[in-house]
């Protein structure tokens, strides 16, 4: 999503921005050189501070969004922040509204979604439910670094604490006693309050600490929430649980350091348990749980990272049972003139001690042009959690597999909103032993508006 980015140095008027010729330029990667500009501020170029980039004599996105800003984590661009400490490739499109506060940045995005929802089969059901996600972030020079804040807010325990229908998910509980088959759950309405730090400790080498309560620890790809290739899809993908379900964590505390700007290896401590049912509240802190992540920005377009983690206790239906979670992802982005084509690919690992080990793979892709954005994903994953007793197959492994396609039109509707209006269609492999159980062909489908920050 386009933050509208406008960032002058530490101590900017509120009601003024310095021109881009004043602003420290960031240049991760080599590239075309950019024409020469004079070193004195043009009086010409001062906006005022909440006005977006359309509105800017002499001045492309490209040019405030991929060169200005600076990163949360590093002296690189800020384009390439993704959730928690994640990256994404720098030439990720970004949404939103940003102002300057004195030396303060400020930026807002979100979006609410209106779902109707339709799953298919003798398992399915239909439901129409509203998600939404509201995130606020600041940040400011400190003492030669950056400290950045951030908060992310939700109103999805509005559609109840058993979320909604959708074929093939699983994770989590919805009372405290039975876990959710065939549902996602809903996210909860405090999804991240964290603080970081960054400041050089060498030439080519930078640090930084990140403290969250909920977070994100430096485990798996940017969440499908956030992440391009997959945001325009307003279901869960159904590898969750094996790529980024701890992106909301009540307990994180991470270190890294950043390489050349393009290398980042970090350490977390953190809360192995996942969110309990009360999805308004907070759960307790118990830093019980390992990950490390490294990833490699080599391109301005491609982002790669492998992690690993130790999870204590994730699941409070089964407490004896710990989890190791490994993950792979490589995303790609390649910006044009009239949009943004991502993909991702994804393979996560849970090995459960004592228990089986299981497989996801994930490839997802979102392309806009204009108005227009098209975006699929594709998903097989081992699940062992279908069925329950006294069913014959409860405990038995299935590879199951799921394809969506779908399509949004977007409508401006004046300077800061945009309305999405879309649906997708699904279709689904399934082994012959659970398809008297699902079905012999389901097919599922959603119809959405969403309106966005923009």
């Amino acid at each position: 999503m386009v933050f509208l980015c406008a960032a002058g140095a530490s101590g900017a008027s509120a009601q003024t921005m310095p021109s881009m010729t004043a602003m420290p330029v960031v240049q991760d990667h080599p590239g075309p050189k950019a024409a020469p500009v004079s070193a004195k501020p043009s009086p010409e170029a001062s906006v005022p501070a909440d006005m977006g980039p359309m509105d800017m004599p002499g001045m492309t996105m490209p040019e405030m969004g991929h060169r200005a800003m600076v990163g949360s984590l590093g002296d690189y661009g800020m384009t390439r922040d993704g959730t928690g400490t994640s990256w994404q490739p720098d030439s990720s499109p970004h949404m939103g509204l940003q102002r300057i506060d004195g030396p303060w940045r400020l930026m807002l995005h979100g979006d609410g979604t209106l779902v109707y929802d339709n799953q298919g089969g003798p398992r399915g059901g239909v439901k129409t439910f509203f998600e939404s996600m509201l995130m606020g972030m600041a940040s400011r020079g400190l003492e030669g670094g950056e400290l950045t804040l951030h908060g992310m807010f939700s109103l999805d325990p509005t559609m109840g604490k058993g979320g909604y229908p959708e074929l093939l998910q699983t994770g989590e509980t919805a009372d405290g006693k039975t876990p959710l088959i065939d549902r996602q759950h809903p996210h909860n309405f405090i999804d991240e309050l964290s603080a970081a730090y960054a400041h050089p400790l060498a030439e080519g080498l930078g640090g930084f600490v990140y403290l969250a309560y909920p977070g994100e620890p430096a485990l798996g790809p940017v969440t499908f929430l956030e992440r391009f290739s997959g945001m325009m899809n307003p279901e869960a993908p159904i590898d969750h649980h094996w790529l980024d379900s701890t992106h909301v964590t009540f307990g994180v505390a991470t270190a890294g350091v950043v390489i050349a700007k393009i290398v980042k290896l970090e350490f977390s401590d953190f809360t192995g348990r996942e969110p309990d049912q009360y999805r308004w509240g907070f759960n307790t802190a118990r830093f019980d749980s390992g990950a490390w992540r490294l990833t490699w920005n080599p391109t301005p377009d491609l982002s790669m990272q492998v992690s690993q983690g130790w999870l204590h206790s994730p699941e409070q239906l089964t407490p004896d049972i710990n989890q190791r979670r490994t993950t792979a992802s490589a995303t790609y982005n390649r910006a044009y003139g009239v949009g943004t084509w991502q993909t991702t690919v994804a393979w996560g690992e849970d090995a459960d001690r004592p228990g089986r080990t299981s497989d996801a793979y994930l490839v997802e892709s979102a392309a806009s042009f204009g108005v227009h954005t098209v975006f699929a994903r594709a998903e097989a994953v081992d699940k062992d959690d279908l069925f329950l007793p006294p069913s014959a197959l409860a405990g038995d492994a299935f590879r199951v597999g799921k394809l969506s396609l779908g399509y949004a039109y977007s409508i401006p509707t004046g300077r800061h909103f945009l309305i999405d209006i879309g649906g997708l269609v699904s279709l689904y492999d399934l082994p012959t032993a659970i398809k008297p159980a699902y079905g012999a062909d389901p097919r599922s489908f959603m119809l959405f508006s969403r309106v966005r920050l923009n």
